[in-house]
Protein backbone atom coordinates (compact mmCIF):
# COMPACT_ATOMS: atom_id res chain seq x y z
CA UNK A 1 0.00 0.00 0.00
CA UNK A 2 1.20 3.49 -0.91
CA UNK A 3 0.22 6.81 0.62
CA UNK A 4 0.16 9.70 -1.86
CA UNK A 5 0.04 13.13 -0.24
CA UNK A 6 -0.67 16.39 -2.06
CA UNK A 7 0.22 19.54 -0.13
CA UNK A 8 -1.78 22.76 -0.12
CA UNK A 9 -4.01 25.02 1.93
CA UNK A 10 -7.72 24.27 2.41
CA UNK A 11 -10.42 26.73 1.39
CA UNK A 12 -11.71 28.25 -1.83
CA UNK A 13 -9.56 31.37 -1.52
CA UNK A 14 -6.41 29.26 -1.89
CA UNK A 15 -7.68 26.85 -4.53
CA UNK A 16 -5.82 28.33 -7.51
CA UNK A 17 -2.63 29.29 -5.63
CA UNK A 18 0.77 28.10 -6.85
CA UNK A 19 1.28 26.80 -3.30
CA UNK A 20 -1.62 24.39 -3.94
CA UNK A 21 -0.17 22.58 -6.95
CA UNK A 22 0.25 19.53 -4.69
CA UNK A 23 -3.54 19.42 -4.19
CA UNK A 24 -4.01 19.91 -7.95
CA UNK A 25 -1.64 17.05 -8.75
CA UNK A 26 -3.42 14.71 -6.34
CA UNK A 27 -6.78 15.67 -7.85
CA UNK A 28 -5.39 14.88 -11.32
CA UNK A 29 -4.28 11.43 -10.10
CA UNK A 30 -7.69 10.78 -8.53
CA UNK A 31 -9.53 11.94 -11.66
CA UNK A 32 -7.42 9.84 -14.03
CA UNK A 33 -7.80 6.67 -11.97
CA UNK A 34 -11.46 7.04 -11.06
CA UNK A 35 -10.90 7.70 -7.36
CA UNK A 36 -13.81 9.95 -6.43
CA UNK A 37 -14.97 9.45 -2.86
CA UNK A 38 -12.88 11.64 -0.56
CA UNK A 39 -13.96 11.72 3.06
CA UNK A 40 -12.88 13.83 6.00
CA UNK A 41 -10.65 11.79 8.29
CA UNK A 42 -7.37 12.10 10.23
CA UNK A 43 -7.19 15.85 9.68
CA UNK A 44 -7.44 15.57 5.92
CA UNK A 45 -9.48 14.54 2.89
CA UNK A 46 -8.85 10.84 2.32
CA UNK A 47 -9.67 8.46 -0.54
CA UNK A 48 -8.72 4.88 -1.35
CA UNK A 49 -8.25 3.29 -4.73
CA UNK A 50 -6.01 1.24 -7.00
CA UNK A 51 -3.31 2.41 -9.39
CA UNK A 52 -1.35 -0.01 -11.54
CA UNK A 53 -2.42 -2.96 -9.41
CA UNK A 54 -1.28 -1.29 -6.18
CA UNK A 55 -3.66 -0.21 -3.43
CA UNK A 56 -3.25 3.49 -2.70
CA UNK A 57 -4.49 6.07 -0.22
CA UNK A 58 -4.72 9.66 -1.41
CA UNK A 59 -4.47 12.40 1.21
CA UNK A 60 -4.96 16.17 1.10
CA UNK A 61 -4.17 17.49 4.61
CA UNK A 62 -6.69 20.10 5.76
CA UNK A 63 -4.53 21.39 8.61
CA UNK A 64 -2.97 24.22 6.55
CA UNK A 65 0.49 23.89 5.09
CA UNK A 66 2.60 24.45 8.19
CA UNK A 67 0.83 21.60 10.04
CA UNK A 68 0.66 19.10 7.19
CA UNK A 69 2.71 16.61 9.18
CA UNK A 70 -0.08 16.18 11.75
CA UNK A 71 -2.40 14.64 9.17
CA UNK A 72 0.31 12.66 7.35
CA UNK A 73 1.55 11.13 10.61
CA UNK A 74 -1.97 10.14 11.69
CA UNK A 75 -2.75 8.41 8.40
CA UNK A 76 0.62 6.67 8.25
CA UNK A 77 0.21 5.39 11.80
CA UNK A 78 -3.41 4.27 11.37
CA UNK A 79 -2.70 2.31 8.16
CA UNK A 80 0.79 1.23 9.27
CA UNK A 81 2.47 2.74 6.23
CA UNK A 82 6.26 3.08 6.33
CA UNK A 83 7.94 6.32 5.18
CA UNK A 84 9.41 4.44 2.20
CA UNK A 85 5.83 3.92 0.94
CA UNK A 86 4.85 7.59 1.26
CA UNK A 87 4.99 9.96 -1.74
CA UNK A 88 4.55 13.71 -1.19
CA UNK A 89 3.79 16.10 -4.07
CA UNK A 90 4.41 19.82 -3.50
CA UNK A 91 5.42 23.16 -5.03
CA UNK A 92 9.12 23.97 -5.46
CA UNK A 93 10.35 27.55 -5.82
CA UNK A 94 13.89 26.50 -6.71
CA UNK A 95 12.80 24.71 -9.90
CA UNK A 96 11.82 26.48 -13.09
CA UNK A 97 8.10 26.46 -13.84
CA UNK A 98 7.06 23.06 -15.21
CA UNK A 99 10.22 21.23 -14.17
CA UNK A 100 9.85 18.15 -11.95
CA UNK A 101 12.33 16.33 -9.74
CA UNK A 102 11.76 13.16 -7.71
CA UNK A 103 14.00 12.01 -4.88
CA UNK A 104 13.97 10.23 -1.53
CA UNK A 105 15.16 12.12 1.53
CA UNK A 106 16.96 15.44 1.62
CA UNK A 107 16.29 18.78 3.26
CA UNK A 108 13.05 20.70 3.40
CA UNK A 109 14.34 23.61 1.29
CA UNK A 110 12.40 26.03 3.48
CA UNK A 111 9.06 24.50 2.51
CA UNK A 112 6.67 24.74 5.46
CA UNK A 113 4.84 21.54 4.56
CA UNK A 114 8.01 19.45 4.60
CA UNK A 115 9.20 21.28 7.68
CA UNK A 116 6.11 19.90 9.45
CA UNK A 117 6.28 16.40 7.96
CA UNK A 118 9.99 15.61 8.49
CA UNK A 119 10.06 15.51 12.30
CA UNK A 120 6.91 13.39 12.44
CA UNK A 121 7.69 10.58 9.96
CA UNK A 122 11.40 11.01 9.24
CA UNK A 123 13.17 11.79 5.96
CA UNK A 124 12.83 8.48 4.15
CA UNK A 125 9.78 9.35 2.04
CA UNK A 126 9.66 10.17 -1.67
CA UNK A 127 9.37 13.82 -2.66
CA UNK A 128 7.89 14.98 -5.98
CA UNK A 129 9.01 18.58 -6.45
CA UNK A 130 6.78 20.48 -8.90
CA UNK A 131 8.57 23.61 -10.09
CA UNK A 132 6.69 26.92 -9.93
CA UNK A 133 9.69 29.20 -10.58
CA UNK A 134 11.30 31.78 -8.29
CA UNK A 135 10.19 35.42 -8.65
CA UNK A 136 12.99 36.90 -6.53
CA UNK A 137 13.27 37.00 -2.75
CA UNK A 138 11.11 40.08 -2.19
CA UNK A 139 8.19 38.63 -4.19
CA UNK A 140 8.11 35.08 -2.81
CA UNK A 141 5.01 35.39 -0.60
CA UNK A 142 2.92 37.06 -3.30
CA UNK A 143 4.11 34.52 -5.87
CA UNK A 144 3.47 31.42 -3.76
CA UNK A 145 0.08 32.57 -2.44
CA UNK A 146 -0.95 34.04 -5.79
CA UNK A 147 -3.00 32.19 -8.38
CA UNK A 148 -1.47 30.75 -11.52
CA UNK A 149 -1.74 33.24 -14.39
CA UNK A 150 -3.67 32.41 -17.56
CA UNK A 151 -0.38 32.04 -19.43
CA UNK A 152 0.69 29.36 -16.95
CA UNK A 153 -2.04 27.06 -18.23
CA UNK A 154 0.19 26.25 -21.20
CA UNK A 155 2.43 24.19 -18.91
CA UNK A 156 0.30 23.58 -15.78
CA UNK A 157 -2.48 21.67 -17.55
CA UNK A 158 -0.26 19.25 -19.53
CA UNK A 159 1.94 18.77 -16.47
CA UNK A 160 -0.98 17.82 -14.23
CA UNK A 161 -2.49 15.57 -16.91
CA UNK A 162 0.84 13.76 -17.19
CA UNK A 163 1.13 13.38 -13.41
CA UNK A 164 -2.24 11.64 -13.41
CA UNK A 165 -1.52 9.53 -16.47
CA UNK A 166 1.89 8.31 -15.32
CA UNK A 167 1.34 8.00 -11.57
CA UNK A 168 1.73 4.22 -11.87
CA UNK A 169 5.41 4.70 -12.82
CA UNK A 170 5.94 6.76 -9.69
CA UNK A 171 4.31 4.10 -7.53
CA UNK A 172 6.37 1.31 -9.11
CA UNK A 173 9.61 3.19 -8.44
CA UNK A 174 10.37 4.21 -12.04
CA UNK A 175 11.17 7.78 -10.99
CA UNK A 176 13.40 8.54 -14.00
CA UNK A 177 10.74 7.31 -16.41
CA UNK A 178 8.12 9.40 -14.63
CA UNK A 179 10.25 12.56 -14.86
CA UNK A 180 10.94 11.93 -18.55
CA UNK A 181 7.24 11.53 -19.34
CA UNK A 182 6.43 14.82 -17.60
CA UNK A 183 9.28 16.65 -19.32
CA UNK A 184 8.04 15.44 -22.70
CA UNK A 185 4.45 16.45 -21.91
CA UNK A 186 5.41 20.01 -20.99
CA UNK A 187 7.93 20.43 -23.83
CA UNK A 188 5.49 19.09 -26.42
CA UNK A 189 3.00 21.75 -25.37
CA UNK A 190 5.55 24.58 -25.38
CA UNK A 191 7.29 23.87 -28.68
CA UNK A 192 5.70 24.27 -32.12
CA UNK A 193 5.46 21.20 -34.31
CA UNK A 194 8.58 20.82 -36.43
CA UNK A 195 8.20 21.45 -40.13
CA UNK A 196 8.53 18.35 -42.33
CA UNK A 197 12.04 17.85 -43.63
CA UNK A 198 12.52 18.46 -47.36
CA UNK A 199 12.70 15.38 -49.54
CA UNK A 200 16.27 14.08 -49.67
CA UNK A 201 18.17 14.51 -52.92
CA UNK A 202 21.39 13.02 -54.15
CA UNK A 203 24.46 15.23 -53.94
CA UNK A 204 24.49 15.41 -57.75
CA UNK A 205 20.92 16.73 -57.91
CA UNK A 206 21.65 19.12 -55.08
CA UNK A 207 24.61 20.53 -57.02
CA UNK A 208 22.57 21.19 -60.15
CA UNK A 209 21.00 24.62 -60.47
CA UNK A 210 17.25 24.48 -60.34
CA UNK A 211 15.54 24.95 -63.68
CA UNK A 212 13.04 27.74 -64.04
CA UNK A 213 9.50 26.66 -64.65
CA UNK A 214 8.63 27.25 -68.34
CA UNK A 215 5.03 27.78 -69.32
CA UNK A 216 4.24 25.66 -72.38
CA UNK A 217 2.21 27.21 -75.21
CA UNK A 218 -1.42 26.12 -75.41
CA UNK A 219 -1.97 27.05 -79.06
CA UNK A 220 0.00 27.71 -82.24
CA UNK A 221 2.60 25.66 -84.16
CA UNK A 222 4.74 24.89 -81.11
CA UNK A 223 1.76 23.56 -79.18
CA UNK A 224 0.80 21.39 -82.14
CA UNK A 225 4.33 19.97 -82.35
CA UNK A 226 4.40 19.13 -78.67
CA UNK A 227 1.08 17.33 -78.92
CA UNK A 228 2.45 15.18 -81.74
CA UNK A 229 5.58 14.36 -79.77
CA UNK A 230 3.39 13.16 -76.88
CA UNK A 231 1.25 11.13 -79.28
CA UNK A 232 -1.86 13.15 -78.54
Amino acid sequence: MKLLVGLGNPGGQYEGNRHNIGFMALDAIARTHGITQFRSKHGGLLAEGNIGGEKVILLKPQTFMNRSGDSVQQVAQFYKIAPSDIIVLYDELDLAAGKVRVKVGGGNGGHNGLRSIDPQIGLGYKRVRLGIGHPGKEFVTHHVLGDFAKADRDWVEPLLDAVGKHADMLIKGDDSGFMNKLALAVRADDEPEPKPAPKAQSHIRQARPSKPQVELPKSGPMAEMLRKLRGE
